[in-house]
């Protein structure tokens, strides 16, 4: 079974994530960010990943501290679920239209954690939520996870439908990277032999 539990307990923020890779999108998200609540149902669904969430936080302050830690438990989740890497796919992409923004995401399961993050024109916020805080929470997951993941913004001004986009078009690539593929279910995706 490709899953996992995180739990992490800082003075910030405490969090119990679990995350099924071979799941049907089901949910269950509550983490005192109405936002983020959204975003993650939409990456999971998208994603046909089942993901559970049970979080809260220093929200009092402002929702940093929330996110980037919903960023590291779901790196170390995807990380953890994904073992030693055998038979995956470990390529996705995806460009996908959220009515005018059209954004593209790309990941390799690389055993190396880099994030390229190209959006622009973002308003400050979306309700009560800081859009700088989305480029956080990927900077925090790609860091925990060893992923390489590109982000571009193709089209749209829209920040609520730029963002949705990011969200959904990650789930969609993130899934066909962890894909298992036919008939190399014991290879390893690497001519080293480990990732």
């Amino acid at each position: 079974m490709r899953n996992a539990e995180v739990n992490r307990e800082t003075a910030e923020t405490k969090i119990s994530l679990w995350l099924d890779l071979d799941g049907s999108g089901k949910t269950d998200i509550a983490t005192g960010c109405g936002f983020m609540d959204h975003m993650l149902t939409l990456f999971a669904a998208h994603g046909r990943f089942d993901l559970m969430i049970n979080a809260s936080g220093d929200t009092y302050v402002d929702y940093h501290h929330l996110v980037e830690d919903l960023g590291i438990c779901m790196g170390q989740a995807l990380d953890e679920a994904l073992g030693d890497r055998r038979g995956i796919t470990r390529y996705g992409e995806k460009i996908l239209p959220m009515d005018e923004a059209l954004i593209l995401t790309a990941v390799d399961i690389s055993g190396r954690a880099f994030l390229d993050y190209r959006l622009e024109g973002l308003t400050q916020k979306v309700g009560d939520f800081d859009t700088e805080l989305a480029r956080e929470f990927m900077a925090a997951l790609v860091r925990n996870s060893a992923i390489t993941l590109h982000i571009r913004q193709l089209a749209g001004e829209n920040t609520h439908h730029i963002l949705e986009g990011m969200f959904k078009s990650f789930g969609r690539s993130l899934s066909q990277a962890v894909s298992i593929e036919a008939g190399r279910e014991n290879e390893i995706p690497s001519t080293k032999g480990m990732i």
